[in-house]
């Protein structure tokens, strides 16, 4: 099964979110439009809208609310992977050259701070000071995982928690907020609005470990960019901390980062490699499955709904993702 084919029957309201998107994005600088009409271009899973729409079904669906929601958790998403490849000075992403690559660093950076702009701006058309409140504590917390992410880089002082806490920083917080969000917009009660926001949670570490591993065995046209890359970056991800339990692995990477003026693609695929031998890839897949089961198990003590055996299917086709 195709993920998309799970919500199809919301193709129509997605259409409209993306539609709203591309018109938000238009800017007067004729460089900023460019640059933020690549990035639309560039395409996407737009898994947070999915979230958002599925979230907003548990309460009264209110499509101009939730749309709203939509388009301004998008925009930060995707305001985060400017700035992201702007770090890591990555020059392609889904396949295609980033915006840094295209128009350089100043400019990249300053589309991702318009992108950002629009969000906020967007965002205040609802009046709720719950929505307000829980967007701009995540907006601070994806901040400070991107500061963390910089401070991290080629440093193996660092250990497991650091990890955890860096995608959750990442990826989870926004899902999980996407989530909650859907629901405060749709007046959902307190305790499932929280319920929601668990599952999101649950659901983004366990997303973003599985794209973590797929980094080390998925092909370059399935990742859209090279094999290892995050390793490239200086990035230490969950399949490179479980491996480095060996210890001729362990000396290994200390020795790559110690000379990361050195590496180049040949040492990285020897890396790829080595992780790949190892138990690291199932291990990494167990701690996925473990917040797999804590999505589910918050989602099964919601009343029972079309939109509840949804996120259900998503959270499954997540944790059976190989590629």
């Amino acid at each position: 099964m195709k993920l998309a084919k799970a919500y199809g029957y919301l193709r129509k309201d997605l259409e409209d979110i993306e539609a709203t998107i591309n018109q938000v994005i238009q800017a007067d600088h004729s460089v900023l439009r460019e640059a933020s009409t690549e990035l639309l271009k560039a395409g996407g899973k737009r898994i947070r809208p999915v979230f958002v729409l599925l979230s907003g079904q548990v309460g009264t669906y209110d499509l101009t609310k939730l749309k709203t929601v939509a388009v301004s958790l998008e925009l930060i998403h995707m305001a985060t992977l400017v700035h992201d490849d702007v770090i890591d000075d990555a020059e392609i992403r889904r396949g295609k050259p980033t915006i840094r690559q295209l128009y350089g660093n100043r400019v990249a950076m300053y589309t991702g701070d318009y992108i950002l702009a629009r969000a906020l701006e967007e965002i205040t058309m609802l009046r709720d000071p719950k929505i307000h409140q829980l967007l701009s504590k995540t907006i601070v917390e994806v901040c400070r995982g991107e500061i963390e992410q910089i401070r991290d880089k080629f440093n193996l002082n660092q250990d497991l928690r650091n990890y955890l806490r860096r995608i959750k920083r990442k990826t989870a917080l926004l899902i999980a907020t996407s989530c909650k969000m859907g629901a405060i917009a749709s007046g959902v009660n307190e305790r499932d609005a929280h319920r929601l926001y668990q599952y999101g949670y649950n659901i983004g570490m366990s997303y973003q470990i599985i794209d973590d591993i797929l980094d080390f065995t998925a092909s370059p046209k399935q990742l859209g960019k090279p094999a290892g890359n995050d390793l490239l970056q200086g990035n230490l991800t969950l399949p490179v901390f479980l491996a480095m339990k060996n210890k001729t692995f362990h000396e290994k990477i200390e020795h790559l980062f110690n000379h990361s003026e050195a590496i180049n693609e040949e040492k990285i695929q020897e890396i790829v490699q080595d992780v790949r031998n190892s138990d690291a890839i199932e291990e990494s897949y167990a701690l996925s499955n473990r917040y797999l089961n804590k999505a589910l198990q918050k989602l099964s003590e919601l009343p029972d709904s079309r939109s509840k055996n949804t996120l259900m299917d998503i959270g499954k086709y997540i944790g059976k993702r190989r590629s």
